[in-house]
């Protein structure tokens, strides 16, 4: 299967897709934080290996956590993926922490700032 073929990118949707879903509803570690979420999915033109970008809305003490969470449930969620997923291989798991949802925030957050300091200084 090549990188940029449509099936390539079918298979890296549904793959985040499931390990959303299993994360949120399956897994039951006290370490995994309530607001994660699954950001995106590379799996492996051979579906041997697939990283798996996971955002985290908390501390960086969370993030931590989360992290180890997810590692030591990687074989739980690796098995749950192999019953709803129908494939010859089920890809081998490494999550990895993904900041570029807060980094959004916080450019949004900046740009507003501004935006009111520009408007305060034109009724000036």
């Amino acid at each position: 299967m090549r990188k940029n073929s449509i099936k390539y990118s079918r298979m890296n949707g549904e793959v985040q897709r499931e390990i959303s879903t299993i994360i949120s509803r399956e897994i039951k570690d006290p370490r995994i934080h309530p607001m994660t979420s699954v950001v995106s999915v590379d799996v492996t033109p051979d579906l041997k290996y697939a990283k798996v970008f996971v955002s985290v809305l908390g501390s960086e003490e969370d993030k931590e956590n989360t992290k180890k969470g997810l590692a030591s449930a990687s074989a739980h969620i690796r098995s749950l993926l192999a019953k709803s997923l129908n494939l010859r291989n089920t890809p081998e798991l490494t999550f990895v922490i993904d900041n570029s949802i807060e980094y959004g925030i916080n450019m949004s957050k900046k740009i507003d700032d501004l935006m009111k300091q520009e408007e305060e200084a034109r009724k000036d």
